[in-house]
C-alpha cells in the first residue's frame, strides 16, 4: 500500500542549473569534469560549505562568483508538479530528499510550496546522498512510513535504482504528464 510520495528537488521541482553548467563548463575535458563531480560530491555530503564550493567551481570554469552563482543557482520551481503534489497531498505524505549542499528551500520556492512537505530530508544535513541506502530509509523515517509504502521520482536513473534497492517503488521523472500517468498506475496496483 502505498501511503507516501518522495520528490527529488532539482530536475523535478525546480529546474537544475548544476548539471547545465557542469556540462557547459567542464564537458569537454573529463579531468575537470570529475573534479566539479566531487567537489559537488563533498558540498552534497557537507564536507565543504556551499560558498566553498562555488568559489571553487566559479575559478574552474573562470568566471566571477556572481556569473557562476546567477547560472547554478536559476532554479525555477515546475508549477505542474506542485500541482499534482497539491492533488495527492490529501491521500498521501509527501517527502523532499535532495542531493543539496544547503537548505535553500525558502530561497526558490513559495512558503504555501514548501509547506506540502511533510519531511525533508537534505543531504548536507543528513551527511548521506543518495544513492546510499540510509538516505532512503532517512525520509521514510521522516514521513513514519516504511520504504516499500514510498513512491520515489528522480529526473536521475541512478537515484531511481537507489531508491529501487531500498525497497521503494521508483519513478524516472521526464514530465509531468508522464508523472501523473505513472503515479496513477502505481496507486491503482497498491
Amino acid at each position: 500500500m502505498i501511503r507516501a510520495v518522495v520528490f527529488d528537488c532539482f530536475g523535478v521541482l525546480a529546474s537544475d542549473g548544476w548539471l547545465p553548467y557542469k556540462a557547459r563548463h567542464f564537458g569537454d575535458d573529463p579531468e575537470r569534469m570529475e573534479q566539479a563531480t566531487e567537489l559537488n560530491r563533498q558540498v552534497d555530503a557537507g564536507i565543504i560549505s556551499f560558498n566553498d564550493f562555488m568559489r571553487s567551481i566559479a575559478d574552474m570554469a573562470g568566471l566571477s562568483e556572481a556569473e557562476a552563482r546567477q547560472q547554478i543557482e536559476n532554479n525555477i520551481p515546475d508549477e505542474d508538479v506542485f500541482a499534482i503534489i497539491a492533488r495527492l497531498k490529501p491521500r498521501y505524505k509527501i517527502g523532499l530528499l535532495s542531493n543539496a549542499g544547503d537548505n535553500w528551500l525558502n530561497d526558490i520556492f513559495t512558503p504555501e510550496q514548501v509547506a506540502q512537505f511533510d519531511a525533508v530530508a537534505l543531504s548536507y544535513d543528513m551527511g548521506h546522498s543518495k544513492p546510499e541506502f540510509v538516505a532512503y530509509q532517512t525520509i521514510a523515517r521522516r514521513l513514519d512510513v516504511v520504504p516499500e509504502e514510498c513512491i520515489f521520482i528522480d529526473d536521475q536513473p541512478r537515484y531511481v535504482a537507489g531508491a529501487e534497492a531500498a525497497g521503494m517503488h521508483g519513478i524516472l521523472y521526464t514530465d509531468a504528464e508522464h508523472l501523473q500517468t505513472e503515479l496513477t498506475r502505481l496507486m491503482q496496483l497498491s
